[in-house]
């Protein structure tokens, strides 16, 4: 049966990886690709393929791969495929043409529970919002972003000393997963979509995408807060404060809850195993950092080598 049923899957990104995988492994259609065109990367800016490409090419999968997602020839391209279905995970905003094309329409893998956490950065945000469960949402592509009905869900626990990266890697297996079932359902008719208006909601959280002001560590925060936003900046782009007059990313930290004895923002070391910025409820200890223009280390690699 899965084999009658034609998908085109719609991805760039490692996280999309696994969810085609799932669908290849158990025999669907996949009657073509569509991914991020070769980008320019690197020291020589030697042309990089998407993880999704690399994979797609490795199952000899046709692939498609469009500047812009209007033009005629890949409008033309894209029908002649004569998908049943168009499945989406971490690729760009499609337009109706494109999302409306096939008769069982276009499916989104979310990295989030919507309603809440709609945007391009739910995971990041959930950590930083100290959030203490996130999941993944399987919907039905509409106008607006992330508004369309949902199909399936899956709920996840985060843990306390968890990174966005960390969180990343649980819920692309998750997200696998939920995409096998709800592909099974949709070609079996067996799926009842739920608007997300009926998903009742005190208060709907956002996910906008993360600029470089977004990543400074604002010290007169409480410790937890600065903590979480740590967490859910690491490994990418990392938080970021300046010390010594250098930006200094930080990766990895744990809370130190006490009376400070400097103020917020200034920092407290032995010079050979620690190094502590206050906040005013506590400590944030440094445990891996990269200071501007040097590798990403351990905190006590860090002291070896830097003069006060």
């Amino acid at each position: 049966m899965n084999k009658d049923f034609k998908i085109v899957f719609m991805g760039t990104p490692d996280f999309a990886v696994a969810s085609l995988d799932i669908l290849v492994q158990n025999g669907f259609n996949i009657a073509g690709v569509v991914t991020a065109p070769d980008k320019p990367a690197g020291r020589g800016l030697q042309l990089q393929e998407s993880a999704v490409k690399r994979y797609a090419v490795s199952k000899g999968l046709k692939v498609l791969q469009p500047e812009k997602l209007k033009n005629p020839a890949f409008l033309e391209e894209l029908k002649a495929l004569n998908a049943d279905l168009q499945v989406v995970v971490a690729f760009r905003m499609l337009p109706e043409l494109v999302w409306n094309m096939p008769p069982q329409g276009t499916i989104n893998v979310h990295a989030s529970l919507l309603p809440n956490y709609r945007g391009a950065a739910p995971i990041n945000w959930a950590v930083i919002n100290g959030e203490k469960e996130s999941g993944v949402t399987t919907f039905k592509l509409q106008h607006e972003i992330d508004t369309g009905d949902v199909l399936f869900s899956e709920r996840v626990p985060i843990r306390e000393d968890e990174t966005a990266g960390e969180l990343h890697d649980v819920l692309m297996q998750t997200g696998a997963t939920l995409l096998l079932k709800t592909v099974t359902a949709i070609a079996e008719n067996q799926v009842t979509p739920i608007p997300q208006a009926n998903i009742p909601l005190d208060e709907i959280k956002h996910a906008p995408k993360i600029f470089k002001e977004t990543c400074q560590i604002k010290w007169d925060q409480p410790l937890d807060a600065i903590y979480n936003l740590v967490r859910g900046l690491s490994p990418y782009p990392a938080a970021w404060t300046t010390f010594q007059g250098k930006t200094l990313k930080i990766f990895k930290a744990h809370k130190e809850h006490t009376t400070p004895t400097v103020a917020p923002g200034e920092f407290v070391t032995d010079q050979k195993t620690f190094i502590k910025i206050a906040a005013p409820d506590g400590y944030l200890s440094l445990d891996e950092i990269q200071l501007e223009g040097k590798k990403k280390m351990d905190i006590t690699s860090f002291l070896r080598g830097y003069r006060f």
